[in-house]
């Protein structure tokens, strides 16, 4: 099976330690990304844990002012 660009199985990977400027600023931005989309899929698992609706918002609301109260922290 020969993969296309862009595809699985990867035939000539590219070495990372050997990165360019360009490459380093993707990998940031890629590396930003998966840790946004992991902490998100974190909050989505607790809020689906809750037993109702009205669970949810509260669940919610908490994850809101703790994320507010911790960037307040850091800020100042």
């Amino acid at each position: 099976m020969t993969g296309a660009p862009g595809h699985w199985p990867v035939t000539n990977p590219v070495d990372l330690d050997q990165a360019d400027e360009q490459g380093e600023q993707h990998l940031q931005l890629v590396t930003e990304q998966a840790r946004f989309h992991v902490t998100l899929g974190a909050v989505r698992a607790d809020l689906e844990t809750q037993p109702s609706a009205k669970c949810v918002r509260a669940a919610a609301r908490r994850w809101c002012n703790a994320i507010t109260a911790m960037a307040d922290e850091i800020a100042a």
